[in-house]
């Protein structure tokens, strides 16, 4: 997914000058307090703070307003304008040079928490645009090609896990606006994937961190429509929305009781949940059981089971003895190389073939995330290389592709409560190149798992808007699981 807040059809007219319709430069909505700055130069002339507007459904507010919006969202589908006072506003069709510069902070990616009643680190996102642009009246129309595809074979009685996706595997589609709640759904139940379908909270509910009826009503209508079954609830705990401190012990019950209480209204068996800090998963344990939910913490590379952060989570799972704690395996952990999306993303920043190669050696070393990171930035600036270049793949080459060994995963299989069946390609063969899927598929079934796998495509991290149809990926992804599950259990 590019990291932008703009795109070919942000500029627009406006009888004040100009404005740019804005998009979300993440994955998931975010609170307006999350806008740390913004900055906008048009044909090489910055426009001042003070003839800066962010004007989002319909209401105003200066930059210096925003950190204070935390009670704002700012959801993946909203386009607010940035408006400009110009003495002569742009002409429809006309050409402008315009750039952008951003700073946003993530609320629920806490780097360390506040001191003294203080705010807490975060992990910053920056954007850093250019483009020429034309001024246009509007968003361009989006014409999405739905090429037909054969159904599956139905579920066989002897295939040990049901098959879904998480909604998450279209979120640049979805972000862009190439698809609404229902027509997303209709394009997956088009290519036979399913039954279950889980969300990211944060993504799809309008009025995050609340379920409303509304939305209630349309999701129970699209299950019954498609045939369709809520198997996960991702969700998130935005300690950093407020930016003069941390989220105190009763919010952070109070805003994960707001969620689970939507998962229950949704159907949803399951939440993934962000934190495991004994004082909350102790008091959240009572609302879990009421609703009947299971609780099931994410295991995400760089990590893997027996990570010192996951081993911490397994002790206090201990201490707590409930059936009910348990854990979502995400695949990206399990890695045996990169992933060619990412290789050619950073091909396209600049890398050569030798350092493309450099980037695989260090990756597949015996060191921490840090480290490997740390050696890899080290050898671009020892060939002059700025690692900015890269944006956040410097990064994320490490933290998204993990190399732990799938027989892991059995040494905590009765807590694993939930699959995120991670993929970033299938090639021509109909496998994944980076992650072995039959492997994967052998230790599960092995080890007695029999709940849902859910398809994470996350080559949108990597890819281009367009390059590829996540969806189509998906179906080939569940034909290459269904194919390895009935391998095994052929001669059974």
């Amino acid at each position: 997914m590019p990291n932008g807040l703009i795109d070919e059809s942000s500029l627009r007219v406006h009888p004040e000058g100009l404005a740019i319709a804005l998009t979300i430069p993440w994955y998931r909505s975010l609170w307006l307090s999350s806008v740390s700055s913004l900055k906008l130069t048009v044909d090489g002339v910055e426009i001042p703070a003070e003839d800066l507007q962010f004007e989002l459904r319909g209401v105003r507010y200066t930059l210096d307003e925003l950190p204070s919006q935390d009670q704002v969202l700012w959801f993946l589908q909203d386009h607010p304008l940035l408006i400009a006072t110009l003495s002569v506003p742009v002409e429809l069709g006309s050409l402008h040079n315009v750039r952008i510069l951003g700073e946003l902070r993530l609320p629920y990616m806490q780097i360390a928490p506040g001191a003294d009643g203080g705010p807490g680190m975060y992990v910053p996102n920056f954007v850093n645009q250019e483009r020429e642009l034309t001024a246009t009246d509007g968003p361009l129309e989006v014409q999405i090609d739905t090429q037909a595809v054969e159904a599956p074979a139905p579920k066989a009685d002897a295939d040990p896990f049901d098959l879904g996706l998480t909604l998450y595997s279209a979120s640049a589609e979805y972000r862009a606006g190439w698809y609404d709640f229902d027509s997303l759904l209709e394009r997956v139940a088009q290519l036979g994937i399913g039954p279950g379908i889980e969300i990211v909270a944060s993504q799809m509910l309008p009025d995050y961190p609340r379920v409303t009826p509304e939305f209630t009503k349309v999701w129970k209508g699209a299950m019954d429509k498609y045939g369709f079954a809520a198997s996960s609830f991702g969700a998130n705990l935005d300690m950093g929305r407020r930016r003069d401190r941390d989220m105190t012990p009763d919010e952070e019950f109070e805003f994960s009781r707001t969620l689970f209480d939507g998962a229950k209204a949704l159907g949803f068996p399951l939440v993934r949940i962000q934190s495991a800090k004994p004082e909350l998963l102790r008091r959240l344990l009572p609302v879990a059981e009421a609703h009947e939910l299971k609780l099931a913490y994410e295991i995400h590379a760089p990590m893997g089971p027996n990570s010192p952060e996951i081993m911490r989570v397994r002790e206090v799972y201990e201490e707590l003895n409930s059936p009910l704690l348990g854990f979502v395996a995400d695949f990206s952990s399990t890695m045996h190389s990169m992933s060619p999306t990412l290789l050619r993303a950073v091909s396209r920043a600049g890398l050569d073939e030798k350092a493309v190669q450099r980037l695989q050696d260090i990756w597949a070393m015996d060191a921490s995330m840090r480290e490997r990171q740390e050696q890899f930035i080290e050898y671009l600036r020892g060939r002059d290389f700025d690692p900015a270049r890269l944006g956040s793949f410097a990064h994320l080459a490490f933290n998204m592709h993990g190399h732990v060994e799938p027989g892991q995963w059995a040494e905590i299989m009765p807590q694993i409560f939930h699959v995120h069946a991670k993929f970033y390609d299938i090639d021509e063969q109909g496998n994944e190149p980076a992650i072995d899927y039959p492997e994967l598929v052998r230790v599960f079934v092995d080890g007695g798992y029999r709940g849902y796998w859910s398809s994470e495509w996350e080559g949108h991290a990597f890819a281009e808007l367009g390059e590829v149809d996540p969806l189509v990926l998906v179906r080939k992804q569940h034909d290459l699981i269904r194919r390895s599950m009935r391998s095994l259990t052929a001669g059974v």
